[in-house]
């Protein structure tokens, strides 16, 4: 099964975001993410448990820098080149340009995904 990254639908739109997933990979939903330097993903989990998303991600930052908040107090920086995996609680701040491949649990990620499209709607 392969997929070219403009074929993924896009799932969230914003000045300088685009944020692709599609579901139905084994279980798991392909994104493909584009956010520039300054965002600052918190705002847009507040009310989620601990703020934060729940849900795991695997992946490989393809360019950028993003600084990953962890519910336990650590931080880790993911740069380019770096395979990564983000556990449950965690939010980010993007430090650099970043576009990013990951891959999450359908269910998980639905729901995560359902609360930030009601948070942008609240903040539009």
């Amino acid at each position: 099964m392969k997929l070219n990254k403009e074929a993924i639908p896009v799932a969230m739109q914003a000045p300088g975001t685009i944020m692709r997933n599609l579901p139905g990979y084994g279980g798991m939903t392909v994104a493909f993410n584009q956010m520039p330097a300054g965002t600052d993903l918190g705002p847009l989990l507040q009310g989620l448990k601990n703020n934060s998303c729940q849900c795991p991600h695997w992946g490989y930052v393809l360019e950028g820098e993003i600084v990953m908040k962890y519910d336990d107090g650590t931080e880790e920086t993911l740069m380019t080149g770096d395979v990564f995996y983000m556990q449950p609680g965690h939010t980010a701040v993007v430090k650099k340009d970043t576009k990013l491949i990951d891959f999450s649990p359908e269910k998980q990620l639905k729901e995560v995904l359902e609360h930030v499209a009601k948070k942008m709607a609240e903040f539009s």
